[in-house]
């Protein structure tokens, strides 16, 4: 997939990955703070019922060949805008930063991106029966658990590299 969505915007993979990354945790982390209210956690739980149940994922290719373009599931336009808002382009400046892609292939990614998150959210809801409340603790428990990891690679970087010199051209 990863191969597909490189050659999708134009881009080599590792900036793709970096940047599919970011992404993905940007998408569950806005998800996460809609899901926090019950109202919030009702509309997603709601379009996921209604859309998003995980089927396109049988379908990645499709989606990302662009042949699903009728489909309300595949429409990553839409899904940002009821996910970010008016967020939307600091979203795609704060990613094209941290992985150098530019702001038109960022943008694009994302859109590619969106329905494929809303899937496995879809199908991680209906594989485990989750109501609207088991789907906000769902993605509270995955933003923290991403952040927590996070912080751990930091301080084990910090570990690893007493001296301060990786990232500077020098061997330890």
């Amino acid at each position: 997939v990863l191969d597909q969505l490189s050659n999708q915007i134009g881009e080599d993979k590792e900036k793709t990955e970096v940047a599919t990354s970011g992404i993905i945790s940007m998408l569950t982390a806005a998800l996460a703070k809609n899901a926090a209210s019950p109202s919030g956690a009702s509309a997603l739980a709601s379009a996921l019922d209604s859309d998003h149940d995980g089927s396109i994922l049988d379908n990645i290719g499709d989606l990302l060949g662009g042949n699903m373009t009728n489909n309300r599931a595949a429409n990553g336009a839409g899904i940002l805008k009821h996910v970010l808002g008016g967020n939307q382009g600091n979203a795609i400046d704060a990613i094209s930063k941290m992985s150098g892609l530019a702001g038109d292939k960022t943008g694009n990614l994302m859109t590619m991106l969106a329905p494929i998150v809303l899937g496995m959210l879809g199908k991680e809801k209906r594989q485990n029966n989750m109501d609207q409340s088991g789907l906000s603790d769902m993605l509270s428990r995955s933003v923290k658990s991403a952040t927590s990891q996070r912080q751990e690679m930091g301080l084990l970087g910090k570990l690893l590299d007493r001296d301060g010199d990786v990232g500077q051209g020098t061997w330890p």
